[in-house]
Formats: structure tokens, sequence, C-alpha cells
């Protein structure tokens, strides 16, 4: 796992062979973070990781600029490795929580310019993600939830749905709240 960009680019982290996450990949990646970077000031975005796997996502949110970045794992071992990445890169405007993430949506008091959710591919209720995220309060007004999905899922017909964009096998729908 490497960071593509900002304060800690190019630093590399390895998770262990038995980390069952799979991360993002840097071609997508750094095709997401050049559109969020010419649409946001990320200096002033608080951020929600859901299903942070190895916490990918939440260091390049952090290693540009964001205000602050909240992450939720339910699995040990991910969570365990965050803390480590954390602690390593000595980040203090991040939180980790672990969690069920759909429990911690109906629990969280806080509320997020930036929502971004990279489910197991295999998760029973996939579909129900973007409900489970949009039917909160957790999204500020202007802002925008990011799902990572594969190519088998086409949520285009969901009433905040933005736009699609597609690099290789991963794909990001966005969704936006009126």
């Amino acid at each position: 796992m490497r960071i593509i960009g900002g304060k800690y680019k190019g630093r590399i982290y390895h998770p262990g062979k038995k980390f069952k996450a799979r991360p993002t990949t840097d071609i997508a990646k750094e095709g997401l973070f050049n559109i969020l970077e010419n649409r946001y000031e990320f200096s002033t975005k608080r951020v929600l990781d859901l299903f942070s796997g190895t916490g990918s996502m939440a260091y390049e949110f952090i290693s540009r600029g964001s205000q602050h970045v909240t992450m939720v794992e339910n699995n040990f071992s991910h969570y365990k490795f965050i803390l480590e990445v954390i602690d390593k890169l000595k980040i203090e405007n991040a939180k980790v929580f672990k969690a069920d993430v759909f429990k911690f949506l109906k629990k969280s008091p806080e509320t997020f310019n930036i929502i971004f959710a990279d489910p197991p591919f295999d998760l029973p209720n996939f579909e129900a993600v973007p409900d489970a995220v949009l039917e909160t309060d957790l999204l500020e007004t202007e802002g925008v939830f990011i799902l990572e999905h594969p190519k088998e899922y086409d949520l285009s017909k969901h009433q905040y749905f933005k736009e699609l964009r597609k690099y290789g096998k991963v794909n990001f729908s966005f969704f936006e709240k009126e």
C-alpha cells in the first residue's frame, strides 16, 4: 500500500499476507483524487471513511490536508493496522472506530463533508450501503458520498446519484443530496 499524494506521498506500508482487505489501486486513487482536488479545498473538509480496510483512502485525505478524518473498520486486525500507521505517521487529525458500519451510521453525532465507502464486494447487503449513508444526517449540505464498487452494480437510478467514474475494474459512484 502506497500513499500517492500530498504530505505523505511515497510512504509505503505492508499490511501483511493475512490481510483480507482489497486496497484501492493506485490508478483508481489517483483518478479519484484528481477529481476531488479540483472540486474541494481539503483543509476545510471533514471526511468519513467507511469499511476502511488498510486505511488507504483515509491516509490520502489526511496527506492532502483534510481537516479531520474518521475511519470505521470492523475487522480487529485491520483496525490494529490502521492504528499502527497513524502512530508511525504521527497523525493527530484522525479517529478510528472498531465498529460495524451500519451501527456506526445510526449512532454518530458528527457530520461530514465527504463520506467514502469501500465495502467488501461480497458484502451480503452491498446495495443497502447508499441508503444506509444517505438516509442519515451525517452528510453536510453540498457534501458528497462516494461509493467504490465493482461494475456489477448499477447505482445510476438512485435518487441522489450524480455520476460514475471508472478506473479499470474500480468504479466510483458519486451521490449528492440536494
